[in-house]
């Protein structure tokens, strides 16, 4: 396995032909989508909340706003993350290991990964239960919180079934 940040790897020679560029699946345009939508969101409430304060305006409930926006921002990242395997990685023992041993250590991980998010959304399930004759919203703006944890908890469990389904799939050493 080669770490693309090794000080010591060079760039790929021009006499090599290059990929063709992956064409992206239904999970991933999705999760661009709903990534894509909530930064851009996010990043027009913040930009015109600051315009407003330097032109004697305020945009009341612009962090509330911010702040439900990064729950779809965080949602979609761990998504693609998860589905393009590109979660951060130290290789430093793994690449010193055999094949079969890095395999079996990969399918460790992905249960650990699977476990973790399951237990992330039990967590968040149990926050929607214990508070949902609260009809918990936000100060200013009264933006419900129960949806966003909602969004939150089927994006942890869709996570969790993208590690198991790894695990499953793992050829046989």
């Amino acid at each position: 396995m080669q770490n693309d940040l090794d000080a010591g790897s060079e760039a790929p020679s021009a006499s090599e032909s290059p990929q063709a560029p992956e064409v992206p699946g239904g999970a991933t345009r999705v999760a661009y989508l709903i990534g894509g939508a909530g930064l851009f969101v996010a990043m027009a409430t913040d930009a015109v909340a600051v315009l407003g304060r330097h032109t004697g305006f305020t945009l009341l409930g612009s962090i509330e706003v911010v702040q439900c926006c990064i729950v779809l921002i965080a949602s979609s990242a761990m998504i693609f993350a998860t589905l393009k395997g590109s979660h951060a990685a130290v290789h430093i023992l793994t690449e010193r290991l055999s094949a079969p041993t890095v395999q079996r250590l990969a399918r460790v991980s992905a249960a650990l990964a699977a476990v973790l998010f399951l237990v992330l959304a039990g967590a968040g399930l149990w926050l929607i239960h214990d508070l949902w004759g609260g009809h918990e919203r936000t100060e200013l703006l009264h933006i419900p919180i129960t949806p966003l944890r909602l969004l939150q908890v089927g994006a942890l469990l869709f996570i969790a079934a993208l590690f198991l389904r790894s695990l499953f799939r793992r050829s046989a050493p």
